[in-house]
């Protein structure tokens, strides 16, 4: 590994790791040997190809892992992808809990990070589910009836910021949550903002 291919930002990172160090560093190692740009992003190690994000380094509590930008793409011969939660569509992870697993790893996650590369120069994109395929939760609905301009507004929005609010207010079991969620963010909405500006 070259210095000229780092990215202080990432040294810094890795630096104040406690818990993951070791795996960082060796998850960094197999990335950079795989021919990527290593860049700092969304405050963790991200690795592109042409500006493409192909795969991120991240650690939670339980575990750390390699998050792949595209992972719904990659053909998953080992069965060792996993999706983080059931509203992410694109990304799949290979998670971790040491640095033994990454070293008995290595060859096998360097072919799936040639593959994600492959994925990256074909030009493959993710289908991503349309906003109109998420239910809007009744309690917005009436809200939306009722207020034209909150319509209005609502349609202005991004189609990521208005998916972040649908599945934000059908989150809830009770509807007297929902509906107070709504009334919480409809100024938000009407300011043209979405549910984390």
């Amino acid at each position: 590994m070259t210095n000229s291919r780092t990215n202080p930002k990432v040294d810094e990172f890795i630096s104040k790791s406690k818990k993951w160090k070791e795996a960082y560093e060796k998850l960094r190692q197999i990335v950079l040997d795989c021919e990527l740009t290593e860049e700092f992003k969304w405050m963790h190690p991200c690795y592109t190809l042409e500006n493409k994000n192909i795969v991120i380094i991240h650690g939670f509590k339980e575990y750390c892992a390699l998050l792949f930008h595209k992972g719904v793409l990659l053909k998953d011969p080992e069965g060792i992808l996993i999706q983080q939660t059931e509203n992410v569509q694109a990304g799949r992870q290979i998670r971790f809990t040491n640095v033994q697993e990454i070293n008995e790893m290595e060859a096998t996650l360097k072919a799936y990070i040639n593959e994600a590369i492959e994925v990256e120069k074909s030009g493959l994109e993710v289908e991503f589910k349309k906003n109109s395929e998420y239910p809007i939760p009744e309690e917005f609905q009436n809200k939306l009836d009722e207020i034209p301009a909150l319509k209005t507004a609502f349609e202005a929005l991004t189609p990521g910021r208005q998916r972040a609010y649908l599945l934000y207010f059908a989150g809830p079991k009770q509807s007297k949550t929902r509906e107070s969620r709504v009334e919480k963010y409809m100024p938000l909405i009407l300011e043209g903002k979405g549910l984390n500006d």
